[in-house]
């Protein structure tokens, strides 16, 4: 608690491929891609663009907003999974950029990297640490996926999202939260190729293993159980009902998934915020994406209680109640 977000700001590239573009690339069927995923659209990154340049225009947009300059900011947490490169860190770089003078903090978590990152700001701001911090997800999807692949193409997009967090009433910030992290479950959704374990090599490229690789199946399963567990963990703890939240922001990574998780906990679409139909999963860019969106519509207000779920390889989750 004694944290706000007093900001926040998206980008996503403006190459748009929509289902029928890809049924007429890629012969996917586009009746299939909607019924199975609810997405109609998702953008990719142009040739130029990478990671970093996502997020640092998700983050001017986050700074205008809030009249903020560099020199006000005093740490720096990204959460992606999509650096541009092994090393130096993207937080690295996106830092040097956007001219600030502080700490840079890289964290991969997949889907769930911004609400890690949000998570480990908070706890800066609450200790003394921080006095504000811009917290940045994104990730350029596009580059790791197989075009081939009906299961995973056509699920993905590329975006990014950031805010701006400080030091608030006694009364906001997070009351509630849960991080976590089943490593067991880690090769249901991997990118063998471009690490220490296996360097990438000619025949790699020729098998595709430096492309990601998903069971589709098993990780749904999973998803719409941790979703639905870990939100009913923090309203628990903070001895709340599901209808006593204002909007529920879960990460976008499929219409199926959330429909799934909120009929179980009997919440009200109505309460829930998608826009998974025009940018498909953007991973780590998804939720301060979606907030943002959330917040310009007048969805987010002064007071109301918000709840923002990411989840996805690791296996890992970052839940979190939030008085705004």
């Amino acid at each position: 608690m004694g944290v706000r977000v007093i900001s926040t700001g998206s980008y996503v590239p403006s190459t748009v491929l929509d289902n029928n573009h890809l049924h007429a690339m890629l012969g996917f069927d586009s009746d299939w891609i909607v019924k199975r995923t609810g997405i109609l659209e998702r953008r990719h990154a142009a040739p130029h663009e990478a990671t970093s340049d996502l997020c640092i225009e998700a983050a001017n947009r986050c700074l205008k907003k809030a009249g903020v300059e560099a020199k006000d900011i005093d740490l720096l947490v990204l959460g992606t999974f999509t650096p541009d490169m092994s090393f130096p860190s993207t937080a690295s770089i996106i830092q040097d950029r956007l001219g600030l003078v502080c700490p840079a903090i890289e964290v991969e978590a997949a889907c769930a990297g911004f609400m890690y990152a949000l998570i480990t700001a908070a706890s800066y701001i609450v200790s003394g640490a921080s006095d504000m911090a811009l917290v940045i997800g994104g990730d350029t999807n596009s580059r790791i996926l197989n075009p081939n692949d009906i299961k995973t193409f056509p699920l993905f997009g590329d975006g990014a999202g950031a805010v701006l967090l400080t030091r608030g009433r006694p009364d906001q910030g997070i009351l509630s939260y849960s991080m976590g992290s089943d490593g067991a479950g880690g090769m249901l959704l991997c990118r063998e190729s471009g690490g220490s374990r296996m360097p990438p090599k000619p025949e790699h490229l020729v098998e595709g293993k430096h492309f990601m690789y998903m069971d589709g199946r098993a990780v749904f399963r999973w998803a719409v159980d941790i979703l639905c567990d870990t939100i009913q963990d923090v309203l628990n703890y903070s001895n709340l009902q599901p209808n006593d939240v204002d909007l529920y922001i879960p990460h976008q990574a499929n219409i199926r998934i959330i429909n799934a998780s909120i009929d179980v906990l009997k919440i009200p679409r109505s309460k829930v915020f998608n826009n998974l139909d025009k940018y498909g999963n953007t991973s780590a860019g998804s939720i301060p994406l979606a907030l943002d969106e959330a917040f310009t519509e007048g969805r987010v207000k002064d007071g109301n209680l918000i709840v923002m779920s990411g989840f996805g390889a690791g296996l890992v989750w970052g839940t979190a109640l939030m008085r705004w």
